[in-house]
C-alpha cells in the first residue's frame, strides 16, 4: 500500500511540474514523508527532480531567459549552503514544520494574487526589490534542505516570467543547476547511493517519465491561469497535513 501510494504521489506531482515547470518536489514531499521518511524523500526527489529538469531544459531550450536565470541563480546559491547545513542539524519534524508553515503562507498568498489576474506583469528592474532578493535567498534555503525551494522563488519568477513556456524552461534550468550541486554534495559525502534508494529509483522512473510525458503533452492545453489556482490549492493542502503530522510527533 505505501508503494502505491507513494508512486500515485509521484506519478501526479511530477505531471504537474511537466505542466508548470515547478511543484514536484514541494507537493510530494508531505506524503513520501511519512511513507519514506524526510532524508530518503528528499534524496529521492532531488533524483527524480533533476531527470526531469534534464527533459525540460533539453525541450525548452530556446525559451531560457539567461538574464532572468543568472539573477535568480545568484541570489538562490547564497541560500543553497545554509539549506544544506539545516538538512543535517535540525531534527526531521522541525523542518517539516518549517517547510509546511511556508508552503501554506505562499499557497494562500498565490491563491489570492492568481485569482485576481488572468496573467502576471512583467517584473522591471526597479522591482528587483530587497524583499524580492531576500525571498530568492529563502527560495535557496529552503531548496538546500528539501530540495523543493520553489514556492518562495515561483512569487518573483510568476512576474519576471509571464510566458507559460519561458517560466517552465527557464526555472527547469534552475533546478537542475541547484540539483546537481545539492547531488554532488551528497556524492562526496557518500550520502546518496545506497541500495534502499536504488529500490526507491527503480520503481519511481517508470512512473515518473509517464508523468513527464504526459504533463508535457499537456502543457500547451491546460489554462495556466485556472491551473495554477489549482496547484496553490494543492500547495495549501499539502503544507496543512505537513504541519499537523508533524506537530503530533513534538
Amino acid at each position: 500500500m505505501k508503494l502505491f501510494i507513494s508512486a500515485f504521489v509521484v506519478f501526479c506531482t511530477h505531471l504537474l511540474e511537466a505542466i508548470t515547470g515547478f511543484g514536484s518536489s514541494v507537493l510530494a514531499l508531505p506524503f513520501l514523508n511519512v511513507t519514506l521518511g524526510l532524508r530518503m524523500a528528499v534524496q529521492m526527489l532531488c533524483v527524480l527532480s533533476w531527470v526531469m529538469a534534464l527533459y525540460i531544459v533539453i525541450r525548452s531550450w530556446k525559451d531560457l531567459v539567461w538574464k532572468e536565470f543568472i539573477f535568480i541563480v545568484c541570489y538562490v546559491a547564497l541560500g543553497l549552503p545554509v539549506g544544506m547545513w539545516i538538512f543535517d542539524k535540525l531534527p526531521a519534524p522541525i523542518l517539516c514544520l518549517i517547510l509546511g508553515t511556508f508552503m501554506v503562507a505562499v499557497g494562500i498568498r498565490g491563491e489570492i494574487t492568481t485569482a485576481k489576474k488572468d496573467s502576471p506583469t512583467p517584473v522591471t528592474p526597479a522591482k528587483r526589490s530587497f524583499l524580492m532578493k531576500l525571498l530568492l535567498f529563502g527560495g535557496g534555503i529552503i531548496q538546500g534542505a528539501f530540495g523543493s525551494g520553489g514556492p518562495f522563488i515561483v512569487i518573483y519568477s510568476a512576474k519576471a516570467l509571464p510566458e507559460k513556456r519561458v517560466f517552465r524552461g527557464t526555472l527547469s534550468m534552475l533546478w537542475l543547476s541547484m540539483n546537481t550541486i545539492r547531488l554532488v554534495s551528497w556524492g562526496i559525502t557518500g550520502e546518496l547511493w545506497n541500495m534502499e534508494l536504488a529500490k526507491c529509483l527503480m520503481w519511481s522512473f517508470p512512473v515518473v517519465i509517464a508523468g513527464i510525458l504526459i504533463g508535457d503533452h499537456l502543457h500547451n492545453k491546460v489554462s495556466e491561469h485556472h491551473f495554477k489556482i489549482g496547484v496553490y490549492a494543492v500547495l495549501i493542502i499539502s503544507g496543512i497535513f505537513m504541519v499537523v503530522a508533524n506537530a503530533m510527533k513534538l
